[in-house]
């Protein structure tokens, strides 16, 4: 068994598909069957079922799941700790949603630069796929999302509630307007918005990332749903305003880690945004 066989095992267990993960990994689709049939070979059992759909894990492959994870975590740290500066005793990935990247991480940054400065810390913006296929492949310690997966080894943990606002540019303009952007913040946002709204025919526009949203309406006008969180500076300077009387939608924010990492970086990392969660809740919540 080798690092290329797990982590192309991990590869297929994340995507579902052979084919899939040869694209992800650069590699002809036979190299991929080939490293999975030298992998089985070696551990003596199948560890994928292969069907119309793509391929499955057996039992045993999702037993050999937590191990593989494990496995490759270890390697990749090492690797990422071997090659870093002699200041720094080691390092962790973070990757998130662009909007909690607005605030919320960057203080936990700070808060871990002050507490940890011996540890580099790696940051990325990505969406719910692709985080979870990072996760589940172990190149990727904690993973900050709105919309998470559920898979074998990894913990989902709650945060904290984002506070969805209607913001606009126009506040004597009524609403809906011909200049409303759809910011498509996932499946409950959405049915919680078809239930308030049953009626309002499809917006001209619809975005994937609040930010964007928000750099559209401030260029051309209208409006659109953000975390409050986002909202506030532009609030303050009158750039934007809350829809009178419009609701308020709640997202609720996950982070996603390994269950049974023995990394102390990662459980210092948690501990700190657990931290700055607790402080987001009260600071942000509807009686705050």
């Amino acid at each position: 068994m080798d690092f290329e066989q797990v982590r192309t095992f991990l590869s297929v267990a994340a995507n579902g598909s052979f084919l899939e993960a040869a694209k992800r990994l650069h590699v002809t689709q036979s190299t991929v069957s080939a490293r999975i049939q030298n992998l089985e070979d070696y551990l003596g059992t199948r560890l994928f079922v292969r069907n119309r759909a793509g391929a499955s894990l057996t039992p045993t492959g999702k037993r050999f799941l937590r191990h593989a994870k494990s496995l490759v975590l270890t390697l990749e740290q090492a690797r990422h700790d071997v090659g870093l500066p002699g200041r720094f005793s080691a390092s962790i990935t973070v990757g998130a949603r662009i909007a909690l990247w607005e605030g919320f991480l960057p203080r936990w940054v700070g808060h871990m630069r002050d507490t940890a400065p011996d540890i580099s810390i790696r940051s990325e913006i990505s969406f719910e796929e692709d985080l979870m296929r990072r996760l589940i492949e172990g190149t990727l310690d904690i993973g900050m999302m709105y919309t998470p997966q559920h898979s074998p080894g990894l913990e989902v943990e709650h945060l904290f509630d984002e506070r969805l606002v209607l913001l606009t540019t126009d506040p004597d303009q009524p609403w809906p307007g011909h200049d409303y952007i759809f910011v498509n913040w996932g499946p409950a946002f959405y049915a919680q918005h078809r239930d308030n709204f049953p009626d309002l025919e499809q917006p001209a526009q619809t975005v994937n990332i609040g930010w964007l949203g928000i750099q559209l309406i401030l260029c051309n006008g209208g409006s659109c749903f953000v975390p409050i969180r986002m909202a506030e500076s532009f609030i303050d300077s009158e750039r934007l305003f809350v829809v009178p009387d419009s609701p308020e939608f709640r997202l609720p924010a996950y982070m996603v880690y390994p269950r049974e990492s023995e990394s102390d970086v990662i459980g210092q990392a948690l501990a700190g945004l657990r931290l700055f969660a607790e402080t987001e809740r009260h600071k942000y919540s509807p009686e705050g």
